[in-house]
């Protein structure tokens, strides 16, 4: 089975719009700093070699059916999920550059930047064209809508500095975990695979195959180092709920 050429514009188009979308958001964040240019360059031009790097390394391995599903064989996707969230977690918690770099990033954007989630509307439409099982693509396609509607009107709470902001920021990040951890569990349980466990007589087909597998295997992974971050600037002292001014803005 062979996903609609539709689907390969929306997934890959939509990682490289997020990919283009988080360059700009960090050159724009950085700018605002009193970092020295070529401190805020470097940053800006490593990190779009880490993420380009990741899209291309996902693309290959995807395109050449790495990932892809076998009722006799262990599943692999989750070398395409796995390694960059222990890797990514890693980083947050020991470089502090990039602590830095995340007291430094809007806690609105973090959050808002998730619209993209809504792209999960296409495991709905691929469930009504009868390609995806709804034991998968009913929770997750219905979650990560949810998701990513939210995201902005989370992200608009917090730039207004609403008294609750915190906890509704709390609950959308622990939302969109669970919605995730939903999915990658419903994808496996789904897929052919020794554990396969539901959709026998309809098994998930294309979500281990070239091109949807890209959403598991870079937007999955993505989707939780963002919720890690929003985290992580929701609990550190060295951070508001609201739009924080860069190192070196005035507050005034």
């Amino acid at each position: 089975m062979t996903a609609p050429a539709y689907v390969a514009y929306l997934v890959l188009g939509g990682n490289l719009a997020v990919i283009a979308a988080l360059m700009f958001g960090l050159a724009r964040t950085l700018s605002r700093s009193d970092w020295p240019a070529a401190d805020r360059a470097a940053i800006v031009r490593n990190a779009g070699l880490v993420l380009i790097a990741w899209f291309g390394i996902a693309l290959a391995l995807a395109w050449f059916g790495f990932f892809q599903g076998a009722p006799g064989r262990i599943p692999t996707i989750e070398l395409g999920l796995v390694p960059p969230i222990l890797i990514g977690a890693v980083a947050l918690a020991r470089s502090a550059t990039l602590r830095r770099v995340v007291a430094a990033v809007p806690q609105a954007w973090v959050v808002g930047i998730q619209v993209y989630r809504t792209l999960g509307a296409v495991f709905l439409a691929l469930l009504a064209a009868g390609r995806l099982p709804a034991a998968f693509a009913v929770p997750a396609g219905t979650n990560d809508v949810l998701v990513g509607l939210l995201a902005p009107l989370v992200a608009l709470a917090i730039a207004r500095g609403w008294k609750a902001a915190s906890a509704v920021v709390l609950a959308w990040n622990i939302f969109g975990l669970l919605d995730l951890v939903s999915a990658v569990g419903t994808g496996f349980m789904t897929s052919p695979s020794p554990i396969q466990l539901l959709s026998l007589d309809a098994p998930n087909l294309l979500i281990s195959a070239f091109p949807l597998v890209m959403i598991p295997v870079f937007a999955v992974p993505l989707s939780v180092l963002l919720h890690l971050v929003s985290l992580m600037k929701l609990w550190s002292p060295q951070s508001r709920i609201g739009w924080r001014p860069a190192l070196g803005e005035s507050k005034a």
